[in-house]
Order: C-alpha cells, then structure tokens, then sequence
C-alpha cells in the first residue's frame, strides 16, 4: 500500500453536543513528519481519534488521497494503512508482549504476522528477549516499544502518535524520536501530538498549532520553531533569547 496524502477540510468534531474542533484544515504530504502543538484541552487528541474513526466529524471532509474517511470505521481505516498510538500507550497488561503485538496485526493475513514481528523485533531487539513477559512487567521505554510495535504490526502507511514522550526518561524520549525518524525514511508518514515541542518541531518537516479548536498557526518546523508566539507559549523562551540560553 503506497502512502497518500491526508487532507483534512473544514472539520468540526467533538463529544457528544460539545464542539472541540472547530473549522480546522491541516494536510499531511507522504514522506512527511507533521507535528501538532497546542496546549492541554486544544483539541490535539481529539484531533487523531477523529481522523482514526474513534469519533465522527459533524462537519468537514477527511480524506486519504480520494478516498474520504469521514464515518467510516475505525477498522476500515485501520486496514487503509491509518494507525492511531494513543497516548498513555494503553497495552494490555496481563497479556504478553507478543500476544499485545499480536493484536496490532489483526487486520493482517496470518501468513504477514510472522514477517511483521520480524520487521519489529529488528527495530526494537529488546522485546524479542521479552515476548513471553506480561505487559505489566516492562518498563516505561519497552511499553512504549511494544505500543509502537503494535502499531507496525499493521503496516501503517500513515502513524498517529498522541504525546509519544508522556512519562519517559529523557534518554528513551530520545531514542523514541530517533525512531520516528527511522520509520519516516522507511517510507512511513507520521502525525504527531506532542507536548516536548522544542525536540518534536526539530524533527518534523511542518507543523500546527491549535488553539481552542482552531489551526492558529501552521508552517514548517524550522519558521514555527523561530516564531515569537511559538518560541514564548511552547518553547519557554521570549523574545531576545536563544535556544542555548535555556537550560
């Protein structure tokens, strides 16, 4: 399956009678690493779980390539290549690191399983020492190792990844980028929500910032990271002073 460009239109989405979206437009190009930034409550994750199917725009269009994605299931979306980490992982702690490997395939032909869990193990060694471990065993950066490798499983051509660094040591952070980093020259395009603003727009080539629901600034990484308003509410730092400045 080749990658396809996502586009997203004019889309209001929310829970229930309350609007969290409202009129947002974002495009994510094949290739890319697309970066979402904004503070608690602006409508970040509300934003993936829309495009994954978790929850249905009332308004605007979603599209992969020509194909609309609006109202479909989250497991149709799942087998056009569209795959959502969510935040906090959320592995199934009784289960092994394999059988939560496992699940991530399902949409899958059995022949395929094997091979995925191959292309996982090469990325992430670790977990082929601990496939026989439960879940709840592993640590903060091998969870996160097994929430990606879940997500891998089934062949993403487009990754989601809501707030990917929540509660790991600075060094797995660290090595979690570096394989964002890996996985986009493999060919996988990549949406991510992230509250580590300064490492995430180092990575990304473009980026968004939401506010209340709404796109208030979008460009790429490199212009949003040198931007007064970014640099002041997201990277701590205010007018005058330098990166290097702020330890």
């Amino acid at each position: 399956m080749s990658a396809a460009r996502l586009s997203l239109r004019g889309v209001h989405s929310g829970y229930g009678a309350v609007a969290v979206l409202r009129d947002v437009a974002i495009d994510v190009e094949p290739g890319e690493i697309v970066a979402i930034l904004g503070a608690n409550g602006a409508g970040k994750s509300t934003l993936l779980k829309t495009v994954v199917g978790l929850l249905r725009p009332s308004a605007g269009t979603i599209a992969l390539g020509d194909e609309r994605l609006g109202g479909l299931a989250p497991e149709a979306i799942t087998r056009r290549g569209v795959v959502l980490v969510p935040e906090g992982r959320q592995l199934f702690d009784t289960m092994t690191v394999r059988e939560n490997l496992l699940l991530g395939g399902y949409t899958q032909p059995r022949s395929a399983r094997e091979e995925s869990l191959a292309r996982v193990y090469e990325l992430f060694p670790v977990l082929r020492e601990r496939l026989g471990q439960r879940a709840s065993s592993l640590s903060g950066g091998q969870r996160q190792m097994v929430a990606l490798g879940r997500a891998l499983m089934a062949r993403p051509t487009l990754l989601l990844l809501d707030e990917p660094s929540l509660g790991l040591a600075p060094l797995v952070i660290k090595e979690t980028f570096e394989t964002l980093a890996t996985l986009r020259d493999a060919g996988v395009t990549i949406l991510v929500v992230e509250q580590n603003a300064a490492m995430t727009l180092a990575l990304a080539d473009r980026a968004y910032v939401l506010q209340r629901g709404r796109v208030t600034i979008e460009g790429a990484a490199g212009e949003l990271a040198a931007d007064a308003r970014v640099r002041e509410a997201y990277l701590g730092l205010s007018e005058g002073t330098h990166s290097d400045d702020a330890r």
